[in-house]
């Protein structure tokens, strides 16, 4: 049996690099609000695309480079953040929840395939994962500010305002996965 080749090539990285600049455009496409609420981004959809376009290995790598490059205090987040405070702060957990969402996507594509009502469900579902983790984590760093909440509250704010906005950006990144993917090897 012949072993797989593994290595990314020079256009891997390329896509790559070009995927995670533009998960940050995507993120400065933003209405902002005020502080606790979680501004209204296009994050989700250049997720949703990296996977989509670039498969699951090299979509995953994307969304982590895009949260490294955060980490480090690029300005890549929402309202130009960038830094540890923005990983640590209420919308961190969401923003860590796209790796979540990428792997989701990534092991779907792995287990019934690439069909693009099994991309569709792999992007809901992955969703899923990131609004639970996110709000998880949202309340975790409420609760140790010495503030409490509950987690209707934290949904009411962090989840339901986003379910139309993010089925709709769901419905585009599909459309756009279509129509763009044989331009894309």
């Amino acid at each position: 049996m012949e072993a797989v080749n593994t290595k990314l090539q020079v256009r891997d990285l390329a896509y790559i690099g070009l995927f995670a600049a533009l998960m940050a455009v995507c993120a400065w496409i933003s209405i902002p609000v005020p502080p606790p609420l979680i501004p209204f981004t296009l994050q989700t959809m250049g997720v949703f695309l990296a996977v989509g376009l670039l498969g699951g290995k090299r979509g995953t790598i994307a969304v982590l480079v895009y949260i490294l490059l955060g980490a480090v205090g690029a300005p890549v987040f929402a309202g130009f953040r960038g830094g540890m405070g923005s990983l640590t702060g209420l919308a961190g957990g969401y923003i860590l929840g796209f790796l979540f969402t990428a792997l989701v996507m990534w092991a779907m594509e792995r287990l019934p395939g690439r069909r693009t009502w099994v991309l569709g469900a792999s992007m809901v579902l992955g969703l899923a994962v990131c609004y639970a983790f996110g709000t998880v984590w949202y309340m975790a760093v409420y609760a140790q500010r010495g503030e409490s909440t509950t987690l209707g509250a934290v949904l009411a704010v962090c989840v339901a305002p986003f379910l139309i906005p993010d089925g709709v950006k769901i419905a585009l990144a599909l459309l756009l996965t279509s129509r763009l993917k044989p331009h894309i090897k």
